[in-house]
């Protein structure tokens, strides 16, 4: 059964500082990547936080390893982007259901 998880990425290695993230190499082919886990249903809510080094994304898996083999598959992994940290999440208020 999937289940909330917060997912934390980090710059990685190839990140530009120096660059927004829409200036970065491979742009396109990492939006076109993620857009599509939205699509899914994968990606439920992401953003970058406030340091502009990391990015949380709320995701619905069935584990931290269906998390993992997914993400390895964006073009920006490991190069632009490092997984964090991984945690399973339980919900208990959800003011979107009113």
């Amino acid at each position: 059964m999937p289940i909330f998880h917060v997912v934390v990425v980090r710059s990685g290695p190839e990140w530009d500082r120096s660059r927004p993230m829409e200036e970065q190499t491979g742009w396109r082919a990492h939006a076109a990547f993620m857009d599509a886990l939205v699509d899914d249903g994968f990606i439920i809510l992401g953003g970058p936080l406030a340091d502009e080094r990391r990015v949380v994304h709320i995701i619905e898996a069935e584990s931290e390893e269906a998390i993992r083999a997914r993400l390895a598959t964006d073009p920006w992994s490991g190069t632009h982007l490092v997984v964090d940290s991984i945690d399973p999440w339980t919900i208990r208020l959800d003011g979107r259901r009113r």
